[in-house]
């Protein structure tokens, strides 16, 4: 069985590894290379931890457990990477370069230490395994303490307390997920760690319990998919849920044409123009709806001295006569408001009787509610024949400034 297991976890690892390396090639990143060198280091190590090539490969060098041994050394790059990774996306860039900078040296030398180990048991008469079967042997024992202490306590506590952290302050849905998985993942790392020393505890004791390797290969099995899937679902994820992305590219296009009349009224409320690409607020359409509805709500509050009551009261006659009810009169009734509070804003005129402050609609249902409710309002403003009523009737456009300058 810990064939099976450690295979797909092999070639699972290599396809992370292409596609990871793929996105490091098209958006170069610190955090995205570190990742990048983890999950290298973890298809190349769990390659090396399938026992019939790991055999194979002793017994062409000549030298027992040279293939565990760099496989463990990839074990601890994968620590550091993943570790690197989350500095980077955690802290400010010079205090993560530091903190990274100080794991590696720290790894660097636990493996030298594990390597010198390594060396010491092959000049043994009778070759020993770095297993817990021969952990009666205090340098197999030292060897195994020290790769469980760096590699999977030190590391893994650090990297589930920094997942969790992260996780609570980012805005990014798939990456929240992921960090959490990724937690979890790093959990079933630590279970691990406990089963080996757990083991090396009963060999000391002269016990000799069966089992270690087909339970370390469950473990290091979930663990190893759990945080291949965490770290790059931020990646993936979004491709996962086609619906949900088809749906909020349909609300996106649709608060288009009051979104272009408020951002060419308002120019300084567009924070990200590169989302006027075609293509660039497909690749991350929730953040490209979310600074659309943003924006939009903002504009509302810029144009707040433009509102006019008198404006209000001439929409509702206007949309009742239409036999409008409802969301849909309400909605009329808003998008006619911003309608001539756009033409005020723009001959500079402001309000006579201005809207009260607290008279905003506030739709229930929390964020999808309100880009329902701005979708009716953009459809009305761009299709109701209420709105342009209304605009005639109050003369919005034609009233000049006061002096020549908005008041």
């Amino acid at each position: 069985m810990d064939v099976v297991l450690y295979a797909l976890c092999a070639v699972t690892g290599w396809l992370a590894f292409g596609y990871m390396l793929r996105l490091q090639r098209r958006r170069p990143s610190q955090a995205r290379r570190a990742i990048c060198v983890a999950f290298g280091a973890f298809a190349a190590g769990i390659t090396l931890a399938v026992p019939p090539l790991a055999a194979a490969i002793d017994q062409a060098t000549g030298l027992p457990n040279l293939a565990k041994v760099v496989s463990h050394g990839c074990a601890l790059t994968i620590a550091a990477g993943a570790e690197t990774m989350l500095l980077h996306l955690a802290l400010p860039a010079e205090r993560a370069a530091a903190r990274a900078r100080r794991w590696i040296w720290i790894t660097g030398g636990t493996f030298a230490v594990m390597v010198a180990l390594f060396g010491y048991t092959l000049t043994y008469d009778t070759p020993v395994r770095l297993t817990v079967e021969y952990a009666t042997d205090p340098v197999v024992t030292a060897y195994l303490l020290i790769f469980m202490a760096m590699g999977f306590l030190a590391y893994c506590v650090d990297i589930t307390r920094l997942c969790w952290r992260f996780a609570r302050l980012c805005g990014r849905p798939w990456l929240r997920r992921g960090l959490r998985v990724t937690a979890v993942g790093a959990v079933f790392a630590l279970l691990y760690s406990a089963n080996k020393i757990g083991y090396l505890v009963a060999h000391w004791s002269g016990r000799r319990p069966d089992g270690e390797e087909e339970i370390a290969a469950v473990l290091v099995t979930i663990a190893a998919l759990l945080m291949l899937s965490g770290l790059t679902m931020p990646a993936w994820g979004p491709l996962v849920t086609v619906t949900r992305r088809c749906a909020d590219l349909r609300a996106y296009r649709r608060l288009g044409p009051l979104w272009h009349d408020l951002i060419d009224a308002l120019p300084q409320l567009e924070l990200d123009d590169s989302l006027r690409r075609p293509f660039t607020a497909l690749r991350d359409i929730d953040y490209a709806l979310t600074r659309r509805v943003a924006e939009i709500r903002d504009g509302r509050l810029a144009l707040r001295p433009y509102l006019d009551a008198g404006v209000t009261g001439v929409a509702e006659r206007l949309a009742a006569a239409a036999g409008l009810y409802g969301d849909d009169r309400r909605a009329a009734v808003e998008a006619a408001q911003l309608a001539c509070a756009l033409r005020r804003y723009r001959s500079g005129t402001l309000a006579d009787d201005p809207q009260p402050a607290d008279d905003l609609h506030r739709p229930a249902g929390g964020y999808a509610g309100e880009v329902a409710w701005l979708g009716l309002v953009t459809d009305a403003y761009a299709h109701c024949p209420v709105v342009a009523r209304t605009v005639a009737a109050t003369g919005a456009e034609a009233r000049p400034p006061v002096g020549g300058q908005p008041r």
